[in-house]
């Protein structure tokens, strides 16, 4: 079956996660990606453990899908081939720090020089402009100053970083659907344009419960720990084997809410009779709801709430989740065969097509692995033309 991109030919000059996660996106649904690697060393992500045999499993995550193909961009023969490729190509993805691309002589005004139809992503810490832009980014710095880091954890703690690289994966996704914007823009104008997207605003980004407390207060959005902005009760409670997340904060989802867990009297009661009165009074209703969801287990809690149309459902593990059956229903874990790690298993695709559906074709390439492949279809297909 065709695939969504397949007649998509990008160019990835990244490295570490932001900008090979927005083209993994990318050759997930077709794309013929070609990762371009330094020679000796690659991706700096190639030595990150764990290992499968002699590979990072990490890299293998999110560069499935890609071909390698070793090139020295430093080199004058080096550059030439990319540029050949470039002429080519449809997108280019690349992670430099701002500034570092024009040096090497690929930056995007060299090459809408020889192919005005290029989309030219730039992921980067702050930006292709600002007084930021010349700093180097890391998802914990990103997370640090975009107030991400300052409302996560305890109320009663300092600031914490969030477990997984969250500025990283929505830069890459923000890459992504920067480039298939410019891509639709093409088609009705004939010519590309560079994507200039950044971990900072990514950031900046998702903080849009605590821009709307700002804008409207003028004040710092408090910490809440396991509390929400705008709904209550809206968050995870101990039970009697494990932890357990409700969202009920409706006026029809808080009432039979109450009646499940046998507080009916909370329904009438003045501090918690509209969602506001409940948001307000948050650290009471917790509390006392709290004491309610000890009383019994994940499994009782679930059967009677759910029962009832009322979203929840149990904390699970990250081994609990890859062996749930809905997320073996939906196809979210793959295997696929490694030339040297053999049989090995990788997330699924998770942005869904039913007409064009997107796949995990290939593994992780090893470093270079497709070099000679890709310079014999260039030059045979530039000897055609």
């Amino acid at each position: 079956m065709e695939m969504a991109l397949s007649h998509i030919k990008v160019l990835d000059l990244t490295s570490n996660l932001s900008g090979p996660y927005c083209a993994m996106l990318l050759a997930d649904q077709g794309a013929d990606v070609i990762k371009i690697e330094r020679p000796e060393v690659g991706d700096d992500m190639r030595v990150t453990p764990p290992f499968l045999g002699d590979q990072s499993a990490p890299f293998m995550i999110w560069n499935r899908n890609k071909r390698s193909m070793i090139i020295d961009l430093k080199a004058p023969e080096g550059l030439e081939t990319f540029k050949r490729l470039a002429a080519d190509a449809d997108i280019i993805v690349e992670n430099y720090k701002p500034g570092t691309a024009d040096k090497l002589g690929i930056g995007y005004d060299a090459i809408k020089a020889i192919n005005p139809r290029i989309v030219y992503c730039s992921i980067s810490g702050f930006g292709q402009t600002g007084p930021y832009a010349p700093r180097g980014g890391f998802d914990l710095i990103s997370q640090s100053m975009t107030g991400l880091a300052a409302i996560t954890g305890h109320e009663d703690e300092g600031p914490h970083r969030l477990p997984i690289p969250i500025t990283d994966l929505c830069g890459g996704m923000n890459g992504c659907i920067g480039v298939l914007t410019a891509l639709a823009a093409r088609e009705r104008t004939g010519v590309g344009q560079q994507v200039d997207v950044s971990l900072y605003e990514s950031g900046i980004a998702l903080g849009v419960y605590e821009a709307g407390y700002y804008f409207a207060t003028g004040e710092q959005p408090p910490k809440l720990g396991q509390k929400h902005r705008g709904s209550a009760p809206y968050q995870i409670f101990p039970t009697q084997d494990g932890h357990f997340c409700i969202g009920a904060a409706s006026e029809r989802f808080w009432a039979k809410a109450c009646k499940v867990l046998g507080c009916e009297e909370l329904i009438d009661d003045p501090r918690f009779a509209t969602k506001k009165d409940r948001v307000a009074n948050n650290d009471e209703l917790s509390a006392i709801l709290a004491g309610y969801f000890k009383t019994n287990t994940n499994d009782h809690w679930f059967k009677l709430i759910n029962a009832e149309g009322i979203p929840c459902g149990p904390v699970q593990d990250h081994v609990q989740v890859y062996n749930d059956p809905q997320t073996q229903a939906r196809e979210m874990v793959a295997e696929i065969d490694h030339p040297s790690a053999g049989k090995t298993k990788t997330l699924g695709v998770h942005i869904k097509l039913r007409g064009t559906p997107g796949a995990v074709r290939r593994p992780a390439p090893k470093h270079g692995e497709h070099t000679e492949e890709i310079l014999a279809e260039l030059d045979e297909r530039q000897a055609a033309e």
